[in-house]
């Protein structure tokens, strides 16, 4: 027989991840659209409010369309993308900084 405090653990679901920083998401949720609205875009992905700021101002509508679809692992090999990702690794799912625009 399972001890109470296994058994917990295997009724745990596995918490919704950031498709972006891969962290678990927390309370405040935003949906990005992988190709955008303005060019017809309709498929969301869950992303930390802070992580979807990272996007916008790191890319253009265009750039974004050309990295195509909510699949973010193209946008994840990105320079500045990177350095974003090893800086927010140990912060918590509801962590909110200002985010710096694109020069």
């Amino acid at each position: 027989m399972l001890a109470e405090a296994d058994r917990l653990q295997i009724a745990a679901p596995e918490p919704e991840r950031c498709a972006l920083c891969r962290r678990p998401l927390g309370a405040r949720v935003e949906w990005h659209h992988g190709v955008p609205k303005s060019r017809g875009g309709r498929r969301t992905v869950a992303v930390h409010p802070i992580c979807h700021r990272t996007i916008h101002a790191s890319f253009t509508n265009a750039e974004l369309e050309r990295f195509g679809g909510g699949d973010l692992t193209a946008l994840r090999d990105h320079a500045e993308i990177v350095r974003f990702l090893d800086w927010i690794a140990d912060k918590p799912p509801d962590f909110h900084a200002p985010t710096r625009r694109k020069r």
